[in-house]
């Protein structure tokens, strides 16, 4: 039925009830319709301005289930078991393998329809008890069927229900009255006021349809945050919970110096080459330099101090003054350091920054030439190894991750130095998840800091994390000109305790 044709025929049924209303439930029996199919028309109507009126009621009925319906059409299942025993009986053992035979045998006994002879040869054997029976069950059933249940009684139909045959359900229904507008026919209403309407006057005409304020409105275009950035806030927000204060980190491009020399890495290091560090050509080199801080870190590179030998070469401020691309935000942190130890009486800090490093690597699904650094670092006096894995416990546990471990490793500027293992329950096996160790003597003790303050140190990468939390196997689905912007729409809040 064309939905014009179905509204109209409604409008049609309406007006033949005269003042009262009708039930849709009822109409939808009469026209033979699923229910739901005359909902829709309902509101369709109601769409059109006042020409009904619906107000929602619902009511509970009885309905028959999948095997009510099959008694309905082949009787009961003791019926069943009656009508398939033989005038010379039957053994209670082929009886029971009928598809009825469980449940009707049994209710067929109680019923005292059929007896069983347990002296006979073969076994018990079942014979009828009478010549016929009155299904009542299956006439209870149909009374239901055909909307008759108000003859049943309570009682009959809990038992019904009971035995799976019935059940209750509640009908949501509307019942339509005549609107202030009432007509039999369906007139469409224009939605739009034209200039042609307002030139020809046809609009005095025209049925318009009324403005619905409480509509909620188109949703706007609007931003989205990278899954990086989701993940960077929740890690900041986990810092700054912790007490730690966050370092600018607005300098892209460092000096050899803050980034290599200041860290006690040898000039000979293979990470100062090219393969591996992005240098720039314009403004190639620095010229500014705390130039007593300088000699002090070339006297450890080049002769030793402060309780070490140093790495006995010739160290050249040429390279010192090449301009860079900086390979990590531990740069940053050795300006903060040596900031600190500028201070008249030192005082503990904790510092922390997330930011961009950039590095000279082959692109693959796991690497990129730039990516996110997250560190922190701790600053106080007697601080040890045993610090440093408090800490890193209570940072990883505010993540989720709970199970470490630990491994010897080597920088350049930290000894004693750890690589950090947490067990990944999705791969069922350890996986490396950042870096740590202690700062050296000599990056420290050049800058000025009092001997005794030790500071601790961790890193790891922010994109990592993000994979893994947003289930992406290639880093180039998530940074870079192939990322499905689409994905960044859908990408969830991020929660990394969950």
């Amino acid at each position: 039925m064309a939905e014009r044709a179905l509204l109209e025929t409604l409008l049609q049924r309406l007006h033949e009830a005269g003042d009262g209303g009708a039930d849709s439930a009822r109409l939808a029996h009469s026209l033979d319709l699923d229910h739901q199919v005359v909902v829709g028309a309902v509101k369709s109507l109601q769409t059109l301005g006042d020409i009904i009126e619906a107000e929602q009621r619902s009511y509970k009925h009885w309905e028959l289930t999948e095997e009510g319906k099959d008694i309905v059409s082949k009787g009961s299942h003791e019926a069943r078991v009656f009508d398939a025993i033989p005038p010379n009986g039957i053994t209670q053992s082929d009886l029971m393998k009928l598809p009825s035979g469980k449940v009707g045998f049994s209710k067929a006994m109680s019923n005292k329809w059929i007896r069983i002879d347990k002296t006979a040869e073969g076994g018990p054997r079942a014979y009828k008890a009478m010549d016929s029976i009155e299904d009542s069950v299956k006439a209870k059933l149909l009374l239901v069927q055909q909307g008759k249940d108000n003859a049943l009684e309570d009682k009959e139909k809990n038992e019904l229900k009971k035995r799976k045959l019935l059940s209750e359900v509640t009908l949501k229904t509307y019942w339509i009255t005549k609107g202030s507008s009432f007509s039999t026919t369906v007139v469409k209403q224009d939605t739009d006021l034209t200039p042609e309407m307002i030139a020809n006057g046809s609009w005095q005409e025209r049925k318009f349809k009324p403005y619905n304020f409480d509509a909620l409105g188109i949703i706007p275009e609007c931003g989205h945050l990278h899954p990086l950035m989701k993940v960077r806030t929740e890690f900041r927000q986990i810092f700054l919970e912790m007490g730690f204060t966050e370092m600018p980190t607005n300098n892209f491009i460092e000096s050899s110096f803050w980034n290599f020399d200041s860290l006690f890495q040898p000039q000979q290091h293979p990470a100062r080459d090219q393969h591996d560090t992005f240098f720039l050509s314009d403004p190639a080199l620095a010229t500014e330099f705390p130039m007593d801080y300088l000699e002090r870190v070339k006297m450890v590179h080049s002769v030793g101090g402060y309780g070490s030998q140093g790495y006995k070469y010739d160290w050249k401020i040429e390279e010192a003054q090449k301009n860079l691309l900086r390979t990590h935000t531990t740069a940053v942190s050795a300006r903060m350091l040596y900031k600190l130890a500028q201070q008249v009486v030192f005082t503990p800090v904790k510092y922390f920054s997330i930011d961009r490093v950039f590095r000279n690597e082959t692109l693959d699904a796991t690497h990129l030439a730039e990516f996110h650094q997250i560190e922190g670092v701790v600053a106080d006096y007697d601080l040890t190894l045993g610090d440093l894995m408090g800490v890193l416990q209570q940072f990883f546990t505010k993540l989720g991750i709970t199970k470490l471990r630990y491994k010897p490793a080597f920088n350049p500027y930290t000894e004693p130095s750890m690589e950090i293992f947490s067990y990944h329950e999705g791969l069922k096996k350890w996986v490396e998840v950042g870096n740590s160790g202690v700062f050296r003597p000599e990056m420290l003790l050049p800058m000025g800091l009092p001997e005794g303050v030790c500071v601790i140190a961790w890193g790891l990468s922010l994109e990592r994390p993000t994979m893994i939390k947003y289930g992406i196997n290639n880093i180039r689905e998530l940074v870079g000109h192939k990322v499905n912007l689409q994905m960044v729409y859908d990408s969830p809040v991020c929660r990394l305790a969950s």
